[in-house]
Formats: C-alpha cells, sequence, structure tokens
C-alpha cells in the first residue's frame, strides 16, 4: 500500500494500531488463512479483543475494502473479497519470475543491447580530469538566486503547462544572444527549448531517422550521440575526421544517409575547426541529398585567442542544418536547459514530439535565464569564465611540457574546456590499465578510444590517448594531477627511444595532430 496516502502514515499510537490490524489481515488474505469469503470479525469484536478504540479498526476495515480486499456492506459482516487477490510469488516461483527475459519494443531490445560508458564513478577521484565538469564555484550563484527570488514573487494567473516549444522569454532572449554571440539569424518561432543537448539529439534521431536508414558521424565523436542514432536501428557511416574536422570529401555519394552529425565549432573531441570550405562542401551535400545536418555547437563559446567561431547554420541558405545549442559548459550540466533552432518545416512536429515526451521544460529556470540574458549578465559571465577557463588551460598545457615525456602531444587545446593528450609510447589496448592505474592514485583521467566507432588497424594505427578535462578544476589541482599521471606513466616503464622519436615524428605528420601547447 502507498504509505503516502494510507490513513495509518502519520505516527500516531492510533495510526500504528490501525496499520498492524491492516498488515495482520491483508497478510492472512494473501496467504490463504482468510479464505475468499470467509467472515472476518465485527469491528467491535475486534476492537475489545485487541483493545483499541472501534474507530481504529473501522479506518483498517475500510482501507482493505476500499483496495479491493474485503466486502462491506451496511449491515452486514464484512466478508473477504472474492477471487482474493493474487498472491505475491514465492520460492522458486518468484526466482523463476525475476529471471525472466522483460518483452520489450524493437527500439527497447535495441537500447538493452548497447554498450554505453558508464556516468562519473560514483566517489569522483581526489583530482577529476571529467570532460563535461565544470566548477561548481563558477556558477553565478547570486545572481541566479536574485533572478529567482524575483520570479517566485512574480504573480501568475494561474499555474498550467507552458507552450512545449518553451517561455516566449526565453526564446526572445536566445533570439538577440545567438545573433551577437553565433552570427545565426533566426525567428523565435524557429527556437525549441529542451531539457539538454541529449534531449534534442534524441527527438532529432527519432524523428529524422528509421530503421535500414544511414547516418553520417564523425569518427571519433560524441559517443551519446552516437547511440541515440544506433538504436533507431539506422545503420553507422564512420567519416573519418583530421585537423580540420569532419573530412567532407569522404561523404557518402548516393542518397543512403538522412542525416549528419557534426561538432563543426570544436571537434569533440580532436578539436578541429570545420573551415568554410568544407562548410560549404558538406551543406550541398545535404542540399543535393536532402539530408539533414545535425549541428552540435556543446561549447562555441569558448574559444582563445580569438573570437568564438559563427555556427554552421549562419551560412545554410537552404534551411538543411538543425542547430543544437546548450547551457550546460557555460552554467551547468545539472541545469538541464538546451535548445534547437529548426528549420521552419520542421518546426510542428518537433514541438509535437517535445509535448509528448515530457509537456516543457521547466518554467521558471527557462524565465531566470531570460532575465540574465537581457541584462547582460549572462555574456558577462560567459566573458569571465573564458578568461578562467583560459587560464586552466595555460596550466594543463604547462604542466604536461614539465611532467610528462616529451613525445607526448596535446590537440584541441584552442577552444573548449578538454583536450586529448595522445601518448605514442602507449598502445589504445593500454588505455583502461593506465586509467585504472591513475585511478588509484586519487587521479581521474578518461580514455579516448571508447570515442572510435571501429578500433585501430595495421592501415588506420593509433597511440594510446586520453580526454582530460580541465574546467572543474584549479590551476594547482592541474599540476598535481599531471605530476602523478607521470609518475604512473613512469610506472608502466613508458620510456621515448628512437621507435617513440618516430613515432612523434609520424604523430606530427599525421592529419588532426598537433606539437604539445
Amino acid at each position: 500500500m502507498d504509505q503516502l496516502h494510507s490513513p495509518f502514515s502519520q505516527g500516531s499510537r492510533a495510526n500504528r494500531a490501525g496499520r498492524r490490524i491492516y498488515d495482520l489481515l491483508r497478510s492472512q488474505i494473501a496467504d490463504g488463512s482468510l479464505a475468499a469469503g470467509a467472515r472476518v470479525p465485527s469491528t467491535r469484536a475486534l476492537a475489545a479483543e485487541l483493545g483499541v478504540s472501534r474507530t481504529t479498526v473501522t479506518a483498517a476495515y475500510e482501507q482493505l475494502a476500499a483496495e479491493g480486499f474485503l466486502v462491506t456492506s451496511v449491515g452486514r459482516a464484512a466478508r473477504v473479497a472474492s477471487p482474493p487477490a493474487a498472491r505475491t510469488p514465492t520460492g522458486s516461483n518468484a526466482r523463476r519470475r525475476a529471471k525472466a527475459a522483460p518483452s520489450l519494443s524493437a527500439f527497447g531490445r535495441r537500447v538493452a543491447s548497447i554498450e554505453m560508458l558508464g556516468l562519473a564513478v560514483a566517489e569522483p577521484a581526489r583530482i577529476d580530469f571529467l570532460y563535461g565538469a565544470v566548477a561548481s564555484r563558477d556558477f553565478p550563484a547570486l545572481a541566479w538566486r536574485r533572478g529567482y527570488q524575483a520570479e517566485l514573487l512574480r504573480r501568475q494567473h494561474s499555474l498550467y503547462y507552458v507552450a512545449p516549444e518553451g517561455d516566449a522569454s526565453l526564446r526572445r532572449a536566445l533570439q538577440g544572444y545567438l545573433r551577437r554571440a553565433r552570427g545565426l539569424a533566426c525567428d523565435t518561432e524557429q527556437i525549441l527549448v529542451v531539457h539538454g543537448s541529449q534531449q534534442a539529439i534524441d527527438l532529432c534521431a527519432r524523428l529524422l531517422l528509421d530503421p535500414g536508414d544511414a547516418f553520417v558521424f564523425e569518427e571519433p565523436g560524441y559517443l551519446m550521440a552516437r547511440r541515440c542514432f544506433e538504436v533507431t536501428g539506422a545503420e553507422l557511416l564512420a567519416i573519418p575526421v583530421d585537423a580540420q574536422g569532419l573530412d567532407t570529401a569522404r561523404l557518402p555519394k548516393d542518397d543512403r544517409a538522412r542525416l549528419a552529425y557534426v561538432t563543426p565549432s570544436h571537434q569533440f573531441p580532436l578539436g578541429g575547426v570545420l573551415p568554410i570550405g568544407r562548410r560549404l562542401e558538406l551543406l550541398h551535400w545535404a542540399q543535393t541529398h536532402r539530408a539533414w545536418v545535425v549541428e552540435d555547437d556543446y561549447d562555441g563559446e569558448f574559444r582563445y585567442g580569438q573570437r568564438p567561431i559563427d555556427a554552421l547554420q549562419s551560412v545554410d541558405t537552404d534551411g538543411r542544418v538543425i542547430y543544437v545549442g546548450t547551457f550546460s559548459k557555460a552554467l551547468s550540466p545539472q541545469l538541464r536547459l538546451g535548445y534547437l533552432v529548426l528549420p521552419p518545416e520542421l518546426v510542428p512536429v518537433f514541438r509535437q514530439a517535445k509535448r509528448l515526451a515530457d509537456r516543457h521544460a521547466p518554467v521558471l529556470d527557462q524565465r531566470v535565464l531570460a532575465s540574465l540574458i537581457d541584462s547582460g549578465t549572462y555574456e558577462r559571465h560567459v566573458r569571465r569564465t573564458r578568461r578562467e577557463h583560459e587560464r586552466r588551460r595555460a596550466a594543463l598545457l604547462d604542466a604536461i611540457a614539465r611532467h610528462l615525456p616529451a613525445s607526448a602531444t596535446v590537440i584541441g587545446a584552442a577552444a573548449g574546456l578538454h583536450v586529448v593528450l595522445w601518448l605514442p609510447f602507449l598502445r589504445p589496448q593500454d588505455e583502461p590499465a593506465l586509467v585504472a592505474a591513475a585511478r588509484s592514485k586519487g587521479v581521474g583521467v578518461y580514455a579516448v578510444s571508447p570515442l572510435f566507432a571501429r578500433p585501430p588497424s595495421r592501415m588506420q594505427p593509433r597511440p594510446a590517448g586520453l580526454i582530460l578535462g580541465y574546467a572543474s578544476l584549479s590551476v594547482e589541482e592541474i599540476d598535481q594531477g599531471m605530476r602523478v599521471l607521470a609518475a604512473v606513466i613512469a610506472a608502466r616503464g613508458a620510456k621515448p627511444s628512437a621507435s617513440v622519436t618516430k613515432a612523434k615524428r609520424a604523430s606530427a605528420e599525421a592529419p588532426g595532430t598537433a606539437s604539445r601547447g
């Protein structure tokens, strides 16, 4: 019985007595001690026998009757309902039922079969280079609290659901912000507020792909996005990336692909920026094959030494690009607020799908965020955190240069909140042991290999690699963490040699790499 709605959920003596009477009778009905149709004692008799008030017994009987265990009527003795409620399985039957495979849809079976990286370990490492994490001290807590209090005190006519596309105040604020910060011109009607970029990607997958379709995906790329597209039953077409992002010369020539997922402003995880020539080639491909391009701009605000790169959608003249934005990196991934900028023809179906999924994102948070954008607080916050992240990035590059072997190579440092560290003196197969050894010493680092759809081959070899996020760490923690990683590497006997020097030279010549810091 749901205790929240039970008349016995309070802590008084009478309520506790009523609960014991209820539990006793229900267990006797369940195990057959009280058979179907059997009379139960009158409330007066049972109250006298147990030394409780008749009101307490009556409340227990009424609860059992409401749940269908007893049948009561005025002037007649209460009886056990017929047929009795199904008994709880016991013994071997219960164990067999517990082990039985659930009956799932084809989509459910695909979801159950995929392998996923687990969430961050429940107990984070003492110094954790977790990519996607940001420092709680960077969150604009005072400004958020003021905005939240103001919205709580703002009187509404009534409390009800809002439109699935999101609160009008946030969509208007986003329209102006995107034009200023990302060079993207759109109508407010094209903006759909969602629960973070993950829901945006999931909506794209469900609405744009069918089993048997194909989708273009960066190799390596964001695993959570790849899995969203794969569980639709669509075929993965993994296109390699190089120092300039997706290799558009290798896009499929036929019409198999219905969708391409890209991170053009800062390729995840390797960091390349898609140049204008490739952007136009990708858009021409999408127009020719009537395919959609999903642009995930997950950390576009954070570019160092130069202004942020304009969004791909800003040069889309045919309405083929779906822009995905998020506040997870600038504010917090726990906020769960993101947005889509949709081609006009997709607006109605995406709104309907959002309504079916969860009605809408939290309204109060949307309005607080809108007020921060309108007042300029949000953009001042982004500029401040960009300076902080640049300081942490410089500390990481310096620590890598001072503590790690000379052949270690860093890429993707020009933007974002993480880098990829290649270790050419180790193999991809060494990554799990290296990660485990570092964690045993209190330092969290993360293998790059799970982000590749295909394992390395003789034709396309690659060294071991780690993804190092730095946005949640202090300068001191970054330096200490690299000291520990250096000791772990040294303990594995990884020493640069002639073969390593050769590997370093090959790595420097290979696309998608850059020298350390």
